[in-house]
């Protein structure tokens, strides 16, 4: 298994495009994710995408983003948008997909890195912070975390 960012081998971003819009979108938002994904495709920028790969096989993505929130602009980087296949889960590349980010993150020089989400208890056993809650466009609760760089 291999972790690229997704401008490496952009052959795979409609996957990704469709992928995050299925998993985090709703049935209007398609141009949306994929405007994400175009504009996270630029070397030595932000927003990027990374995907873990097994030869031309498509497991995962992730994504280091400055603002993934709008209510808490505030707050940044962020890690975003981490999906696994659904055939692929289970086997820790959630994980090894946050690994490579705050790793990446960690590199570029910043102090901490931020993700939200729905769930509870997931993002705490690999050492993230709940640091409070949150509001997601337009209303929908969410739990805030920071990972210490």
């Amino acid at each position: 298994m291999n972790i690229l960012p997704l401008y490496a081998v952009p052959h795979h971003a409609e996957q990704v495009t469709d992928w995050l819009w299925q998993a985090f979108g709703t049935s209007e938002s398609r141009d949306f994710f994929a405007s994400v994904v175009a504009t996270s495709q630029r070397e030595g920028e932000m927003p990027l995408t990374f995907i873990a790969v097994e030869g031309e096989k498509l497991l995962g993505t992730v994504g280091l983003w400055r603002c993934d929130l709008i209510s808490r602009q505030d707050l940044h980087p962020w890690l975003a948008a981490l999906y696994i296949d659904e055939k692929q889960r289970g086997r820790g590349l959630g994980a090894k997909l946050q690994e490579h980010v705050i790793e990446h993150a960690r590199t570029l020089g910043y102090p901490q890195l931020y993700l939200y989400s729905a769930c509870k208890d997931y993002y705490e056993r690999f050492g993230w912070q709940y640091i409070g809650d949150g509001l997601d466009y337009p209303n929908k609760p969410v739990h805030l975390y920071r990972f210490a760089l």
